[in-house]
């Protein structure tokens, strides 16, 4: 008999979206859905993450955090 194991894909809690216009450009940071910062750095994205009772040792860890249209180096517009 064999066992077949589903596939766990796991949703992060926080998603860091594309790098939006402005003075300074920013990425919007939404933690479980709902959107909770502007973020113009790694650092507000730390925050945000903190202010909702999430450490974040890795923020490479793509179980912990999705990065949408760029990575955490990303912050201006191409």
């Amino acid at each position: 008999m064999t066992e077949s194991a589903s596939p766990h894909i796991s949703a992060p809690r926080i998603t860091v979206l594309a790098v939006e216009p402005g003075d300074p450009p920013f990425r919007l940071v939404e933690i479980d859905g709902e959107v909770v910062c502007e973020a113009t750095s790694m650092m507000d994205v730390l925050a945000a993450a903190s202010a909702a009772g999430i450490t974040v040792h890795d923020l490479d860890d793509p179980d912990v955090v999705r990065w949408v249209g760029g990575d955490k180096l990303t912050w201006r517009l191409h």
